[in-house]
């Protein structure tokens, strides 16, 4: 597509868009002088309230109070199956058959039950590979599941870095440190897309050359579901975890989801830490010593469901299946971060200044762009929020902008380009 840098042509653009209704079926904080909407880019941090979710945590309530207990097994929507509901949606939005996923808990929690089962080291096979600059809780998790197992951080985990010069990681490079490390790489846990830089790992590429050397292979997707097409099924993952309250609008610590092949579905005697819930539910309330897990990765789940933020993430799914799911939102997501970074390079600062560190591939980055501001970086960012532009702040100089196909226009990005010139200008 061939941009114009005009209000008249983002009009257009939203004119066109089919999914232009959607952003009507969410709630848009007001600008800081309260005279119009908020500029919300920040998506990738929290994503908006949609109009559904008050009621979906209302019905639950209402069934609280009218059924109490008995809620769990009386109702259109027994809590006893409520995880459930949100089986097939999931399984849409990360490419998995339903059996391989379950929404539970939240994420870290996930990724911790996850690592008990998929990171078992060995006197030789005991590496984990991640990227250098994870976001933290996946490096204290790996840290403390490293230390569990009575081992050293420094010796066991082993961080991919950009080569020097370079804010990305090369799929080569990475691959290469997987066929060196070899038959020592025990796991490797990486997020689905960098939070900070924005970039898309070749997640499939990455899989394989696991497998290959006998390593066991994960994701932390928190920026990758319901923001790019995945397909864990296929591409033979191992293993995977999420939140639901970015690209999935869940609502604040919203409930994680969890994906574990179906080659593990059978396997009783894989080691994980149980809990009631994920007990065999045809024989739970018979309350018999011995764990015997639900087939899939229902088999994970620990406690009884926590309804009312399941409640918000069925009502958040539903549109997401609404709008036509990642096909339909990763074609509008492509143009709209397109026409962001088009009116960015229209500034014409030099690297020097400001620089977009996120892949200019569409194949290898999702709706976020990542400036990387070297001078005045939060006098940027300041301008920005007191325009009515929520974006995100990232230490030491990085401004994260994510305009989301579900609730962001085409307006919208060309008001941040606006925003953005003023700036510019006065530089």
């Amino acid at each position: 597509m061939t941009f114009e840098p005009t209000l008249d042509f983002a009009r257009r653009l939203d004119a066109q868009d089919p999914l232009r209704e959607f952003r009507q079926h969410f709630l848009i904080p007001p600008a800081p002088n309260g005279s119009r909407d908020s500029l919300y880019f920040c998506g990738n941090s929290l994503g908006l309230q949609p109009r559904t979710a008050r009621a979906a945590v209302e019905r639950q309530m209402q069934n609280w109070q009218e059924l109490a207990v008995e809620g769990h097994f009386k109702g259109e929507t027994p809590w006893m199956h409520f995880h459930q509901r949100l089986q097939d949606a999931s399984a849409q939005v990360v490419g998995a058959k339903p059996v391989e996923v379950v929404v539970m808990n939240n994420l870290t929690t996930n990724l911790h039950l996850l690592l008990v089962s998929f990171y078992q080291p060995t006197a030789t096979r005991y590496k984990v590979l991640m990227e250098g600059g994870a976001f933290p809780s996946d490096q204290y998790a790996l840290e403390t599941q490293v230390r569990m197992r009575g081992l050293e951080p420094d010796d066991a985990i082993v961080e991919l870095t950009p080569r020097p010069g370079e804010h990305t990681l090369r799929t080569e490079d990475i691959l290469a440190k997987i066929a060196e490390l070899g038959d020592s790489l025990c796991t490797i846990i990486m997020g689905g897309i960098n939070y900070y830089t924005g970039q898309v790992y070749d997640m499939a590429a990455i899989t394989k050359a696991g497998h290959a050397v006998g390593a066991m292979v994960g994701f932390d997707l928190a920026h990758a579901a319901g923001n790019i097409p995945l397909q864990l099924h296929d591409w033979d993952v191992d293993f995977a975890c999420w939140c639901s309250y970015k690209y999935l609008n869940s609502g604040p610590g919203g409930v994680s989801g969890v994906f574990v092949h179906e080659r593990f579905a059978d396997q009783p005697d894989l080691l994980r830490l149980a809990g009631w819930w994920g007990y065999d539910e045809q024989e739970r309330f018979k309350m018999r010593k011995g764990f015997r897990p639900m087939r899939g990765a229902a088999g994970w789940q620990l406690s009884n469901s926590a309804i009312l933020t399941m409640a918000v993430h069925e009502a958040a799914l539903a549109e997401h299946m609404a709008a036509g799911g990642m096909p339909a939102l990763r074609r509008k997501s492509e143009q709209l971060t397109g026409y962001l970074e088009f009116l960015i390079n229209r500034l014409e600062l030099p690297k020097s200044r400001l620089e977009i560190i996120t892949p200019a591939d569409p194949a290898q980055r999702g709706c976020q762009l990542s400036l990387l501001v070297h001078q005045n970086g939060r006098d940027l960012f300041d301008h920005l929020m007191e325009a009515g532009v929520i974006g995100d702040w990232r230490e030491p100089n990085v401004i994260r902008l994510a305009p989301v196909p579900l609730y962001n226009t085409f307006e919208d990005v060309f008001h941040v380009g606006e925003v953005l010139a003023e700036w510019a200008a006065r530089q």
